[in-house]
């Protein structure tokens, strides 16, 4: 397409605001860079969140200030299916975890990972 002096040519892929598009606006593919983005983002940070002598409190609150709003940056935008919608929970209960690190099972006197219902009802 031609307009005036620009040449526009017809692409199947564009990046646009830290995110992929295409013709068919198929989030998916958008979704994952996004995810893909944010998991960058975690790791330059993660010296930060593994650090014993800051406190939890502070280590959520940069989660949620930097790597959520990492991930849903322009997000009003979005087409969020049952598959994203997991796929970003998923994430955002990983940096959970390891935020929150292991508890101590009292009962069967050993460490082990904090559940899904345990991670919902600390955020």
């Amino acid at each position: 397409m031609k307009i005036k002096n620009y040449k526009f040519e017809r692409v199947e892929n564009f990046k646009y605001l830290g995110g992929i598009h295409n013709e068919d606006n198929n989030y998916q593919i958008y979704l994952q860079e996004r995810i893909k983005n944010v998991k960058k983002t975690y790791f330059m940070l993660q010296k930060f969140f593994k650090n014993k002598k800051i406190s939890k409190k502070l280590k959520l609150r940069l989660k949620n200030t930097i790597i959520d709003e990492t991930l849903t940056y322009a997000s009003e935008t979005w087409i969020l299916t049952k598959r994203g919608r997991k796929q970003m929970n998923v994430f955002g209960r990983k940096v959970y975890r390891r935020i929150l690190g292991p508890v101590y099972d009292s009962e069967k006197e050993n460490w082990r990972i904090l559940t899904n219902k345990e991670i919902l009802s600390n955020c």
